[in-house]
């Protein structure tokens, strides 16, 4: 800090004069920037001709990389929500797959994120039409006005979203409602979807202005949602309301039939009368099928409480042991905005650590656009050396990264692990929804430094976290609003 003062009272001299009396770049000062310049042909040579981050891939770090972990969550499988927003979506129903792998002994499984899309894309059409009754004599310059249009129908969503969807519509197997092409590259559904809620709210405004009460309004807002819901049918299919399931044969076991019947197929037919009193061996599970609806699958094969869990954010810019709710950050109109406690990053990690220690997969919500690598599944401060790059000083600490809109939650991933060292973590295991071909087949190694500048948010059964800590959660809440830095993160 005073070498930086010395620097400025050093130039100041040199500076003031240059300015317009405005404060704008006069001719004088360019030219004396033009002539502050020293070409330096190295290194414009260097970033004409390669990626800057190739330039400074940290290779100390990259160095001393590995994905030993001493604890990790039994999981299989690599989710992948393609081209859309859907990270909260994928990385809950991911902390509920171990369940379901474990207590059926699969080689493999996935929830149809297709089949909770729909639904939420249907409550945030008709969470938004009620923010438009609500909000029908609004000044469209009033910030909370903008906010709601920013968020129309975004693909994003946080926890709460994920426990709202799964205790209201259950879930399904892949299989009882795949992918579509819009499903996974969301970007034309959602302009669509928002250009006729547009539509929707201009018409609402118009009826509001004609003096029709919030009744005639809703009359209104039901045939749009008619409209809503056949543009998701024809576009994500129908929602099944029954389907058959069964746990998919193991691969070992099918190898096991498959060489009985080749075993079977080489027998001697000496014996005709034999030979048609024993049919050949077929490759058959006797496991029936059986008939679920959303809700029973969800309550036989998963079971988990959601609504034991809860949020443990960290904001730097706001005090610790608070209980704090970011408004208008729900999806649906029927349930509360998302709430958290604000806590230190120490207490978080010893919560998150308990839980991954009892083979409990931790939701957490980052900043992925810092330090991390897609090819090599690496999360770890100064994996870049931008700064000495362009001999310049480019470090913000946490608070100041999100008064500036420097950072904030932008992903949602999941802890399937953490190497633990001297009772400290270490690093953890993530487990991502971009695709097994990005990251290490599909996963990250999330160093602790890491942890310390971008992760943001946490989410663990609360038996796990101190009394003392629940007891916030039932204090009066301090609502923070939808522009607040970081909530932009929740919507």
């Amino acid at each position: 800090m005073i070498r930086t003062l010395l620097l400025i009272f050093a130039t100041a001299s040199f500076l003031p004069a240059a300015w317009g009396a405005d404060g704008s770049l006069t001719p004088e000062f360019l030219n004396r920037l033009r002539q502050s310049y020293k070409q330096d042909d190295v290194r414009f040579n260097a970033l004409a001709a390669n990626p800057i981050n190739a330039l400074v891939l940290n290779q100390r770090v990259v160095d001393g990389h590995d994905t030993h972990f001493s604890h990790r969550i039994r999981f299989k499988g690599v989710t992948d929500q393609h081209s859309s927003g859907r990270c909260w979506l994928f990385a809950g129903l991911n902390t509920l797959r171990p369940a379901i792998i474990a207590k059926n002994d699969l080689d493999d499984f996935e929830f149809s994120e297709t089949y909770l899309q729909f639904w939420d894309k249907l409550e945030k059409a008709n969470l938004y039409l009620e923010y438009m009754i609500e909000l029908r004599n609004a000044d469209p310059l009033d910030r909370e006005w903008e906010s709601v249009q920013k968020f129309t129908l975004d693909d994003g969503g946080w926890w709460q979203g994920v426990v709202a969807l799964v205790g209201k519509y259950g879930v399904v197997p892949k299989a009882a409602m795949p992918a579509t092409t819009a499903s996974d590259n969301t970007d034309t559904l959602n302009k669509i979807l928002e250009r006729k809620l547009h539509v929707d709210g201009a018409k609402i405004r118009e009826l509001a202005r004609a003096s029709a009460d919030v009744k005639a309004l809703r009359a209104y807002k039901q045939q749009a949602m008619v409209e809503v819901y056949r543009i998701l049918a024809q576009t994500l299919g129908e929602p099944p309301r029954e389907f058959s399931w069964r746990p998919p044969k193991k691969k070992d076991d099918a190898k096991k039939d498959e060489a009985g019947t080749k075993k079977e197929g080489k027998k001697k037919e000496s014996d005709k009368s034999k030979a048609k009193a024993k049919e050949p061996a077929m490759d058959i599970d006797l496991t029936p099928a059986k008939k679920y609806t959303p809700q029973s699958f969800y309550r036989e094969m998963v079971g988990a409480a959601l609504e034991d869990y809860v949020s443990l954010y960290y904001d730097p810019l706001n005090p610790l042991m608070k209980h704090y709710a970011f408004q208008r950050s729900r999806n649906f109109a029927d349930r509360p905005d998302i709430d958290f406690v604000n806590i230190s990053l120490d207490a978080m990690k010893r919560i998150a650590m308990a839980s991954v220690m009892t083979n409990e997969p931790v939701w957490f919500a980052a900043d992925v656009g810092k330090d991390q690598n897609t090819k090599l599944g690496i999360m770890a401060t100064n994996l870049y050396n931008y700064g000495p790059l362009f001999d310049v000083n480019l470090q913000l600490d946490r608070a100041q990264r999100i008064l500036f809109r420097d950072g904030g939650a932008n992903h949602a991933m999941v802890f399937m692990g953490v190497d633990v060292v001297n009772h400290q973590p270490a690093k953890w295991l993530v487990e991502n929804s971009w695709g097994a071909d990005k990251g290490d087949k599909g996963s990250w190694t999330l160093y602790n430094n890491w942890f310390d500048e971008h992760v943001y948010m946490v989410i663990v059964n609360k038996r796990h976290v101190p009394a003392a800590m629940l007891k916030v959660f039932k204090e009066p809440v301090t609502v923070l609003p939808p522009w607040y830095p970081g909530a932009a993160g929740a919507n």
